[in-house]
């Protein structure tokens, strides 16, 4: 595996050179590619808490895993570019956290990635579900399991023009502003990473905020799509969740980290409707129910673990991702 230049950012679904994080890709059998790949020792998003910043975002390791769904279905399964692609569901645990401490380089990861699933109708395959394992030099860093499909650009448009028409929206969306948590609060140096508003603890214990959309944030937007993306969603849960764990004494700061996701999308997530992230009751473990809603429906559902960044620190248990039906 080649560490030396990027994939081709059409590839991978990425406007900025600098977010392409996958190097190289080999095809091994039927239902297996080996890919590699850089992550950055500083990224503006992913890299910015009040943590010492000697560990990797469990995350930005998901994102590469997320690149992955492009380059197999573009590269080995002839999906055209220019198709669209839904995310359906998401689970990763983090097996070993000492594998993601930063080292004095760009750290090389190489990700085993299996066909697990190939989901077809009368046309043919439509989409995957993808096992991941990602290693970083011996350690295993992360194990995932992603669920997508695909559809042509124009079956694509009819099917958000008439989602959008129902909800009573206007072709192009436009997103809705609102006023952010402060970021420390989210563990946070950068405000335009902090992605939902100031949390609030309703009567009967739930913890809501809204999620604020910035079509402007380089990594999390980094191209126009008409919805919130996947990753965002993920983020405000995870953010919301920080505070939640943080506040009923589970954990000491929020600078903890995400070693545990199972998520499911249920529908688009409309960036012009407002958008409420709800916690459960944190959970022993500081593992804790979240969710995404929107007027009328629910966009996602998911169960996060939360962890203090200590490397030494105790191996994460497996989560079960719940069947995927909807999508973003």
């Amino acid at each position: 595996m080649q560490f030396t230049r990027t994939l081709p950012r059409e590839l991978v679904h990425r406007a900025a050179v600098a977010e392409v994080f996958l190097t190289d890709a080999e095809r091994h059998g039927e239902d297996d590619v080996l890919l590699a790949a850089q992550l950055p020792r500083r990224h503006a998003f992913y890299h910015d808490t009040l943590d010492d910043r000697a560990r990797h975002d469990p995350m930005l390791l998901l994102e590469a895993c997320r690149q992955g769904i492009f380059v197999v279905a573009h590269r080995y399964l002839d999906v055209p570019l220019g198709h669209k692609f839904l995310l359906r569901a998401v689970e990763f645990e983090v097996p070993d956290p000492a594998a993601l401490v930063c080292g004095d380089h760009p750290t090389e990861a190489v990700i085993a990635t299996h066909i697990e699933h190939r989901f077809r109708n009368r046309a043919g395959v439509t989409g995957l579900r993808l096992r991941f394992g990602m290693t970083i030099g011996d350690r295993e860093a992360l194990l995932a399991r992603i669920d997508y499909s695909w559809m042509p650009p124009r079956a694509w448009t009819r099917l958000r023009a008439g989602q959008r028409d129902a909800l009573g929206l206007p072709e192009t969306p436009v997103a809705l502003p609102g006023r952010r948590v402060e970021p420390a609060r989210v563990g946070r140096r950068d405000p335009d990473n902090a992605v939902i508003s100031a949390p609030r603890t309703d009567p009967d214990g739930t913890r809501t905020a809204r999620l604020i959309p910035d079509t402007g944030h380089p990594a999390l937007y980094d191209h126009w799509v008409d919805h919130v993306p996947g990753m965002l969603e993920l983020e405000a849960l995870r953010q919301l969740a920080l505070t939640a764990a943080v506040d009923a004494g589970a954990l000491p700061a929020p600078t903890a980290l995400p070693v545990g996701l199972a998520a499911r999308f249920r529908c688009f997530a409309e960036m012009d409707l407002p958008l409420e992230c709800r916690t459960g009751p944190v959970l022993p473990g500081a593992d804790i129910e979240c969710s995404l809603h929107q007027p009328g429906a629910v966009a996602v559902e998911a169960r996060l673990r939360l962890a203090a960044p200590d490397p030494a620190g105790p191996t994460a248990g497996a989560l079960a991702a719940p069947a995927a039906h909807g999508a973003v």
